[in-house]
């Protein structure tokens, strides 16, 4: 079942691998939904840091996917393939997708869209999927955390920390977070951080292992030599997730704490996921998370938005690491 449709819709395009101006508005053909799709007219898309990795040319789309960059949406379902039950022509939607987020109309897997939750906008339900998928799966499904452990999350005001912090707090965690300079030190506090290290004047290792003998799950953006430093932080049985190397992926380091402390280091990647596997954690997210949202007890931060032509300027913002918590694009 589809709406009238128009052939051609705005997007944004890659130039050429660089920096932001490397951003432009061009047109392409609406696409078309396989049968187990919803195209959805999409009205937001959240800003991610992956976007940022594929615009300079390091982060090359999956085989299938969409040269667009935009891997969350907001929108309502103009056309539903042939084996989509679940949902039809008129729903409002947000989504987790493959790519192609930054353009007019995006189609997505049936199994990845989710009902924006209520109470919310279609602007602030376009920052949740990118995050919420990947806290979801590291944290919760891979790292195992539990009511009353110990949770440290480094870089606590951006859109994966923000998110992991009101997730482990919602889930009876105690959560340290690191951050700085003192304003996003205190957004930390406000998304529910039980204690805030600013990481310019503490050392995270220290206060860890001083306050709370180490922490039980380690959700790390930063790399280098957080590496080490995490693997010195973590408590007996913990378990270290890593899920972006910003100061870099190479390093050298000593793997005998690993054993002795009998920890855990892991890692992945949200895109690369099998399909079966985000259409998993939708719906977990559904049944575990969605009634929290709704309660009032868990709400994305949105940062700031810009219209979806202004791109290379959310990117800009994107890389001063100057916003807490998401920066969304208006189509």
């Amino acid at each position: 079942m589809t709406s009238t449709l128009p052939e051609q819709m705005k997007v944004i395009e890659i130039t050429e691998p660089g920096g932001p101006e490397a951003l432009c508005v061009g047109s392409r053909p609406v696409p078309q939904p396989k049968p187990e799709e919803v195209l959805i007219k999409v009205a937001a898309t959240g800003v991610n840091g992956p976007d940022i990795v594929q615009r300079k040319g390091l982060y090359p789309p999956p085989k299938g996917a969409s040269d667009l960059l935009g891997l969350e949406i907001t929108g309502t379902i103009v056309a539903v393939g042939s084996d989509v039950k679940d949902w039809s022509v008129g729903d409002q939607v947000c989504a987790l997708t493959n790519g192609g987020g930054y353009a007019e109309y995006c189609a997505v897997l049936a199994p990845h869209c989710l009902p924006i939750p209520k109470g919310l906008s279609l602007v602030e339900a376009a920052g949740i999927p990118e995050t919420f998928f990947t806290v979801w799966s590291n944290i919760f499904m891979g790292a195992g955390l539990k009511e009353g452990e110990i949770f440290l999350v480094h870089g606590g005001s951006g859109g994966i920390g923000s998110t992991a912090i009101m997730l482990g707090k919602a889930f009876g965690a105690k959560v340290y977070a690191t951050d700085s300079p003192a304003e996003r030190c205190e957004a930390c506090k406000s998304f529910g951080a039980d204690r805030v290290i600013d990481y310019n004047t503490e050392d995270f290792v220290e206060v860890v292992r001083d306050e709370v003998k180490g922490a039980d799950v380690i959700l790390d953006i930063v790399g280098g030599d957080y590496i080490a430093r995490n693997i010195k932080a973590a408590a007996p049985g913990g378990r270290i997730v890593q899920i972006a190397f910003n100061k870099g992926s190479k390093v050298e380091i000593n793997l005998m704490p690993i054993m002795l402390k009998r920890l855990l280091f892991t890692g992945s990647t949200l895109r690369s996921r099998p399909d079966a596997s985000k259409s998993e954690i939708a719906a977990q997210l559904k049944e575990k998370v969605w009634p929290l949202i709704e309660a009032g007890k868990i709400k994305p931060a949105v940062h700031k938005t810009f219209p979806l032509e202004q791109a290379a300027e959310a990117h800009r913002l994107m890389e001063s690491a100057m916003h807490v918590g998401k920066i969304i694009l208006q189509v």
